[in-house]
Order: structure tokens, then sequence, then C-alpha cells
């Protein structure tokens, strides 16, 4: 399908406001004013404190959550319900404990009408790209922490979606497993060249892997506060990318935005446990 845009997705004016569930009902906005746009192609990282309201927008971008006011464009449209040109890898598990690595691959592409054939042997390459051929029979509860994140990895790509969304996907895995990961979704992206929205809490993660980083300022209300575009060569290696003079430098601009928010959403989440 032709894009209608150079813009694969567009949040205009977001704002996302909540009535608490409690008897007085008070209302909360997580989000105000807020615009983002990714480019066909481009992979963007969005970072900002802790409960500063990423994955709200993530979830706006999915077609999960109606924002209060404002409007999404997937590539030039209007989005109205659940965005089916994006695939979404969560932060946590999704995968489907009864289901083997290559049932839990073959399930989008089976629920989208591909006969059961077609699915397997497209599922199969998947978890071939992702380094679990061989892997297929096994159940997730026998997958590795890494393993399974390589299973809903391969899950959301064989549905070849035109924009990929990904909220903190990484987060839970240890360093090494970590660095390896990026570094297989930075060599498929750069096979297709999706458009990528990803959330994360590393800035260090957001300017290895990205070719713009959006700071989100601390809640409430969160908006965007700086926005820097990532100029060091591609492909890279995230582990040998950090030791780059420019990385050094752009990781201290963009961390003199978010450093003060970063205090204040720390202060904010002391605050409520008091």
């Amino acid at each position: 399908m032709p894009a209608d845009s150079d813009h694969a997705l567009e949040l205009l004016d977001i704002s996302c406001t909540f009535r608490s569930k409690d008897e007085r009902g008070q209302r909360y906005t997580a989000v105000a004013g807020t615009s983002l746009r990714v480019r066909a192609g481009e992979f963007v990282s969005v970072v900002g404190p802790t409960g500063c309201g990423k994955s709200t927008l993530l979830n706006v971008g999915a077609g999960l959550l109606e924002p209060s006011s404002g409007t999404v464009k997937v590539f030039g449209q209007p989005l109205s319900g659940t965005n089916t040109r994006a695939g979404y890898m969560f932060q946590t598990e999704a995968l489907m404990p009864w289901r083997s690595a290559l049932g839990n691959v073959m399930l989008g592409l089976q629920y989208r009408g591909m006969p059961d054939a077609q699915a397997r042997a497209l599922a199969e390459q998947w978890l071939a790209r992702v380094g679990l051929a061989g892997f297929g029979d096994r159940y997730p509860h026998e997958l590795s922490g890494g393993m399974r994140k390589r299973t809903a990895l391969a899950q959301v790509l064989a549905l070849d979606p035109d924009i990929i969304l990904m909220d903190e996907p990484f987060s839970a895995l240890d360093v090494q497993t970590r660095q390896l990961m990026e570094n297989e979704v930075l060599d498929l992206w750069a096979a297709k060249r999706k458009a990528v929205l990803f959330i994360t809490h590393d800035l260090d993660e957001a300017i290895a892997m990205s070719d713009r980083v959006v700071v989100l300022s601390a809640g409430p209300a969160t908006h965007p506060i700086g926005e820097f575009v990532i100029d060091l060569a591609r492909p890279r290696d995230v582990a040998e990318v950090r030791t780059h003079p420019r990385f050094v430098e752009l990781h201290t601009q963009i961390w003199s935005v978010l450093r003060d928010e970063v205090l204040k959403g720390y202060a904010q989440q002391l605050k409520k446990a008091a």
C-alpha cells in the first residue's frame, strides 16, 4: 500500500485525562498538548522519567487508547480504532504459555486468515531469523528471558507491520543479552526500514539505536521538552558506539535536558510513597 504521507505516525496535540476510580473521582492529566511524528523508515526513541506517560502515548499510537483530545494519523489518514498497520512489542510477557514458540509466532498470522501451512512456514522462517531455529516446539517456560523476547520479536515482525511500537522491550534482560537483542533489532530494522517508535528509560539505549530522541517532561501533563537528531553513522554496534566521542557529546546534551525532569519524577514518586 503506498504511503499517503512522509510520516508513518503522527500524534497531534494529544492530551489524555483520566478520572480516578475512588469516590472523589479526581481527574489526572497524564499527557497534555503533545505532538510527536515518526517518518516512514525512521527509528525514534522517547525517553523521560518514570511514570511520565511514555506508554500512554504508545497506546494512543496503537489505537488501544483514545485520547481526550487531539488527532492520530497513520500515513496521513486519521486513525479510528486499532492501528492495523502497527505491530506492538510489549514490556511485559505477552506470549501465551499454552502455545509453543512456533504456535505463538503463528497466532497473529492465523488470526489474519493465513492458512496454517503457510503460517507455519513463515513462523519458522522468522524464528530462524531471530536465532531460534530448532526451538519452535519449546514452550515459554522452557525458554530463557532472551529467547522469549526473541519469540515476541518474531511474533511482531512476522506480521510485516509498517510501524513497530516497542515499550521498553528489553528492560528485564541482563546487560549482555540486552545488547545482543538491541543489535538484533537494528539489523532487522535496517533490512526493511520500518517506522519504529521505541520507549525506553535507558538514554544510552535510545542514543545507540535511534535516528532521533524525544525527551518528555515529568508528569503530570507530560509534553516534549527536547528533540535531538542522532547523527551517528550506521550500521551501529550498540556496545562499540558508546565509546564514540559524538555519542558522549550527544549523551551530555540530552542528559542536561533530561536530568531535572528525572529528579522531579523521583521526587513525585517519593511523595506518593510517603
